[in-house]
């Protein structure tokens, strides 16, 4: 059998560029080398192509020495990387399938998919609009309460908007409920740019911290005494969901620091829940899924109040975090689905995906 020729994406030009290269280190380690052909890409700070010799060691070391640009053309046909050198083009290889790791914007945010949509190759994960409304922190709240999906209150504001009167902004916030809120960016993931806020100060101080990373800032109530609940979704149109897990973290909330510095937050799999409330994580977590027209893969995030019970859906990550200890491939591992099949089975899915995409017609006449 021919082996499949898959590029690995990592990097990007996100402020999750370091997160992906984890994520990508853990993906590469469990490919199967008698079953794919493996061309490493990476795409620096600045959206530049990299490929060679252990590209993603030498991007974690900010080191190019012996790597060459590469890129694909967004046309139709077969799918050939090209070497980029001098003035000429050279063919390099060619892809079956991408699977992209990257986390945030120009990655998960529906640009890159809709790169590869144009290049008509068959990629991992979401589509253009499932990608789009699920990085889309305020967005993705007005679809999850059109579909009766509890979230919390929340309101957006824009950059523009706090550096013309962020007085008002403030007053506007408080008016949501008690402290605390939370402020993130709207369209990042790792937790990069979020802030709890406890008292006047801080909500100001987090705004302009978010407002370092996105044009648009969701100002968003805290959930009273909450608990962190994840689950894992797999799937195209008949998606499967995991065992639900638990987070405990070594912060205030599971910032970028307790998720990816310290080692401290603890992970509880299977999460101590009755079987009512898993019941009705899981379905919550399908209904999502399929709101935004997700595919692929997603993990669907949680939070449990202590005293009621009471559910609210927070997000829906695209392309979740895929080192070998993080919760998307551990909640699977503990579904009894190993981190190796996992891989192989979104390959497979993105492969179906392209299969269907292929049936629809692109020529009309009478």
């Amino acid at each position: 059998m021919n082996k499949i020729r898959i590029g690995i994406l990592f990097g990007g030009r996100s402020g999750e560029h370091e997160v992906s290269l984890m994520s990508s280190k853990s993906v590469l380690s469990v490919l199967d080398p008698q079953k794919y052909e493996i061309t490493e890409i990476g795409i620096t700070h600045a959206g530049e192509w990299w490929s060679g010799e252990n590209t993603r060691q030498k991007f974690q070391q900010n080191s190019f020495d012996g790597l060459y640009r590469v890129l694909l053309l967004p046309e139709p046909g077969k799918s050939v990387l090209y070497k980029h050198l001098e003035e000429k083009l050279e063919a390099l290889t060619e892809l079956d399938v991408i699977f992209p790791i990257l986390h945030g914007t120009f990655g998960e945010d529906g640009t890159l998919q809709g790169f590869f949509e144009m290049a008509d190759i068959a990629y991992v994960g979401a589509g253009v609009l499932g990608s789009s409304v699920g990085m889309d922190k305020a967005l993705f709240k007005d679809v999850m309460r059109s579909n009766d999906i509890p979230v919390a209150d929340w309101i957006v504001i824009s950059r523009k908007e706090a550096e013309k009167n962020i007085d008002a902004l403030i007053r506007t916030a408080e008016e949501l409920g008690p402290y605390p809120f939370f402020i993130k960016p709207a369209n990042l993931g790792s937790s990069v740019g979020i802030s709890k806020c406890k008292n006047h100060s801080d909500l100001l101080e987090g705004i302009m911290q978010a407002c370092r990373f996105d044009r648009r800032i969701l100002i968003e109530r805290g959930v009273e005494n909450a608990r962190e609940i994840e689950i894992s979704v797999l799937g195209n149109e008949s998606p499967r969901v995991s065992l639900p897990g638990e987070i405990k973290p070594s912060d205030e909330f599971y910032s970028y620091n307790a998720k990816y510095i310290d080692d401290r937050s603890e992970l509880i799999i299977p999460a101590p829940l009755s079987k009512e409330i898993i019941t009705e994580i899981q379905e919550m977590a399908i209904r999502a899924y399929q709101a935004i027209d997700s595919a692929g893969m997603a993990r669907v995030d949680f939070l449990l109040n202590r005293n009621t019970n009471q559910i609210y859906l927070n997000e829906v990550n695209t392309i979740p975090g895929f080192t070998k200890i993080s919760m998307y491939p551990k909640l699977w591992e503990a579904s009894g689905m190993s981190y190796r099949e996992l891989i192989d089975e979104l390959v497979n899915l993105a492969f179906e995906r392209k299969a269907e995409r292929n049936r629809s017609e692109r020529k009309y006449s009478t």
